[in-house]
């Protein structure tokens, strides 16, 4: 049965835990991109309105729903370099995750149901991240976008953006010869 404590954990979890553990993920997007010299990169953290921004990290009203990293290029090119971007976040999330456990099982940190849900949602991330599937808006998981590396040698937004070109000039063609979609 959903109780009190329930909904105060839900609480704990939407406005603390989740956003905590959304931007541990996305500072390693921005770690990353740091290292490997990112150019125009872009931390965003939460959704809707800007609250405020400092340098290259803007936080956003919603700061508990949806954040994001982007930048243009890296200074390297290489497939290793773009793979290691992609494993950034899954790296991150794990090391944070395995440190706290580590904390918890030496008493440094106490076992809690802010650790215990903590925990939760790190591992839920790295769990999400390495499922090798296109989400449903075309945008690859950090898993899939590894994959398509390894195994097609291309970045996975390449991929995306040659797929959209191809239905768009699909399309085009499409609408010359007079057959619509609808």
């Amino acid at each position: 049965m959903f109780g009190l404590s329930d909904f105060l954990r839900l609480l704990m979890s939407v406005l603390i835990i989740l956003p905590l553990t959304t931007i541990i993920r996305e500072s390693g997007y921005y770690l990353a991109a740091i290292l490997l010299g990112a150019t125009k990169k872009k931390l965003v953290i939460g959704s809707g309105p800007k609250l405020f921004s400092v340098s290259t990290i803007e936080v956003r009203r919603y700061f508990f729903m949806y954040s994001w990293m982007e930048y243009d290029e890296l200074k390297t090119n290489s497939r290793f370099w773009h793979g290691f971007m992609y494993a950034s976040p899954i790296l991150t999330c794990i090391t944070v995750g395995f440190s706290v456990n580590a904390f918890i099982a030496a008493e440094v940190l106490p076992n809690n149901m802010f650790f215990q849900t903590f925990l939760f949602y790190i591992f839920y991330f790295v769990f999400f991240d390495v499922i090798p599937v296109y989400l449903p808006d075309g945008q690859p998981t950090n898993g899939r976008a590894i994959f398509d590396l390894l195994y097609y040698g291309e970045r996975s937004d390449y991929l995306k953006e040659r797929g959209q070109t191809n239905r768009q000039q699909s399309n085009r063609k499409e609408s010359k010869e007079g057959k619509g979609t609808g």
